[in-house]
């Protein structure tokens, strides 16, 4: 294998970014990579040049895609066109599951013959359990961060499946009792929208607790892109707040913390896997919130998906009230014995995420990877 590994790899938001360097950075410790694709701060630190910016892609709600629409399928349209033009030996989609569907969709009408791989499958044990048949024609397989999804996604016909772990894995930490005080870690999200609904209620739950006796300083765990304008937005905050942008950081950082508040989404399995007791929140717009409530109001943070019941407290909510924030930050903050709980779930966790579930151990990405270039390779020399 002298020639290069073509590799497109597209991710829509921070998150996926992260999956997607992971891939690369391991993929280039074993073969030569030639890189195109879509991505933000962590892609652009391993050579890539992004088709377009990142943050085109990333929105979240009804109420922001509709205002971005055009832009979202002009996006689809041109990223499955230089996929077309460019002939990758391999496409990696990464999350951002309407955006990538629509581009495996449209790759599909294109006559394009490729392999189209979708890195994190889509949450179809949560809604619409029809989505997993569906993706079937679409991509040559799915490699899921939970290790439940592959036995879902086959259960339900949907395409190949395997257990990839997640980077956060690489966050793991194996404290099993919680200090008595500390730094508070807030997680107020990245996407625009998340940060213009979570920061007002943030900032009204540190006017209650900010000087609780647990305490030890105040810090937002953010990326680089984001530091200036979190620094600011806090900069008359009722407690100071440290802006902390160098990911490297954050392990020691969550080692030393007592309690973090965080926004649903894959930081909670971060601070999970670091063994870090949490509060999860999300403020919805109102479309968000019907389609919640029509749904029976599902479990949304990822721990306690993967466990199977509520390890931590979840506060969903339409409006912006910080009263049950502070609440269940204080109870977690006064007690012992509710951090210690939840540390204790957390390490269950943790060797679940490591192994993977009987019948689908965790494989590595680029494994997964290698084997479809390899397939492709031996038809090459076939035909």
């Amino acid at each position: 294998m002298a020639d290069p590994l073509k590799l497109f790899i597209l991710a829509g938001e921070p998150s996926g970014d992260r999956i997607a360097a992971d891939l690369v950075q391991r993929l280039k410790a074993r073969v030569p990579l030639a890189l195109t694709g879509v991505g933000g701060d962590e892609l652009k630190a391993h050579g890539l040049v992004s088709l377009f910016p990142m943050t085109d892609l990333a929105v979240m709600g009804i109420s922001d895609v509709l205002r971005r629409l055009p832009l979202l399928l002009w996006r689809v349209e041109q990223t499955a066109r230089f996929i077309r033009a460019s002939r990758p030996d391999i496409v990696v989609l990464v999350d951002a599951q309407d955006f990538s569907r629509l581009v495996a969709k449209r790759l599909k009408a294109l006559g394009y013959a490729g392999v189209v791989i979708l890195y994190v499958a889509p949450s179809v044990w949560a809604r619409a359990p029809q989505r997993a048949a569906r993706l079937a024609p679409l991509v040559a397989e799915v490699m899921a961060v939970l290790p439940f999804e592959p036995a879902v996604m086959q259960r339900l016909g949907g395409p190949p499946t395997s257990y990839v772990g997640h980077p956060a894995l690489a966050e793991r930490l194996d404290t099993t009792e919680p200090p008595e005080r500390g730094p508070l870690m807030l997680l107020p999200g990245s996407r625009d929208g998340e940060l213009r609904r979570h920061l007002p209620m943030f900032r009204d739950v540190l006017a209650a607790l900010g000087r609780h006796p647990a305490i030890d300083g105040v810090i937002i765990p953010t990326l680089p892109s984001l530091a200036e304008r979190l620094r600011r937005e806090t900069a008359d905050w009722p407690v100071p707040v440290a802006i902390v942008s160098d990911r490297g950081q954050r392990k020691a950082l969550y080692g030393r913390a007592i309690a973090a508040l965080c926004v649903s989404g894959t930081a909670t399995l971060e601070l999970a896997l670091a063994r870090l007791p949490m509060v999860v929140c999300y403020i919805m717009d109102a479309h968000q919130a019907r389609a919640f409530d029509k749904l029976g109001r599902p479990a949304v943070s990822l721990p306690n998906i993967i466990l199977g019941r509520a390890v931590l407290p979840e506060l969903v909510q339409a409006g912006g009230n910080a009263d049950q924030a502070t609440a269940a930050l204080r109870a977690l903050l006064d007690s012992k014995k509710a951090r210690h709980d939840q540390i204790l779930a957390f390490g269950e966790l943790s060797e679940l995420m490591q192994s993977g579930e009987p019948g689908f151990a965790r494989q590595d990405p680029a494994d997964r990877i290698l084997s479809h270039w390899a397939d492709r390779q031996r038809l090459s020399t076939l035909s």
